[in-house]
């Protein structure tokens, strides 16, 4: 295939678009923080089964505290009945049984505040648990958060970067000829398409190339569309090219 070394050079830039088009889709397609986005989503899952487990022992403690209270209480109420009827009896029998109920309910009203301490204690520890389990996923969303904002802007860049570059692709590819356009477009579907060939070394493979190559390259035409020997790229040749 011949063609202007003009249009050739013109394919250089297509392919320089091209690579720079193919980066800003996977700037759009993953963003650079996604895989961390993704990791604080199954951290804060994980973080809310731990929370609603501790929540749970935390309203456990505080059902037993309840119970306790109700307890005392309705031992406080029987203490109370009975020390009215020690004032009001009129044996001494009848005195030594409501004597007897009242240390009784002495000893259970102490018990009780015993254990009244003992569950109090549960229930602050697991309402502190709670509380930092709750810092731990406020800290948790709050990175996810920020990081999914800079994902969303990050893919809003790389987007309206791509269709500028798509714009001045189109501007460039207008002027190329139409089978010299197919020949890049067949080549870098599995290459770079063209790359320069810069003192005797092909830019999209970074091969340098043989003598023999070179001197088969040096003795073609100036419109003859070269290819690399290795990658088969179009090798634009330019007073870089070191012929």
């Amino acid at each position: 295939m011949n063609a202007s070394p003009e249009q050739q050079r013109l394919l250089l830039d297509v392919a320089d678009l091209d690579r720079r088009i193919q980066q800003a889709e996977r700037a759009r397609a993953q963003p650079a923080n996604a895989a961390r986005i993704n990791e604080l989503s199954a951290i804060r899952q994980a973080q809310l089964r731990e929370l609603t487990a501790l929540a749970g022992t935390r309203d456990d403690a505080v059902a037993d505290l309840r119970r306790l209270e109700a307890d005392v209480a309705v031992v406080e109420q029987r203490r109370a009945r009975d020390a009215e009827r020690l004032a009001a009896a009129t044996s001494s029998k009848d005195a030594q049984a409501f004597e007897s109920e009242l240390a009784s309910l002495a000893r259970r009203t102490s018990d009780l505040e015993d254990q009244e301490l003992e569950v109090m204690a549960r229930v602050e520890e697991a309402e502190a648990a709670v509380a930092a389990q709750q810092k731990l996923i406020e800290a948790t969303t709050a990175e996810g958060t920020e990081l999914t904002k800079q994902a969303k802007a990050g893919i809003a860049a790389a987007t309206t970067e791509g269709e500028h570059l798509a714009r001045d692709r189109a501007a460039i590819v207008a002027g190329i000829d139409a089978a010299l356009l197919a020949d890049y477009t067949r080549r870098a579907a599995r290459t770079t398409g063209a790359a320069l060939l810069r003192a005797g070394t092909c830019e999209g493979c970074r091969m340098m190339l043989s003598g023999i190559d070179l001197t088969t390259i040096r003795q073609a035409p100036a419109d003859h569309v070269a290819s690399c020997p290795e990658c088969g790229c179009i090798l634009v040749r330019t007073e870089e090219s070191g012929l």
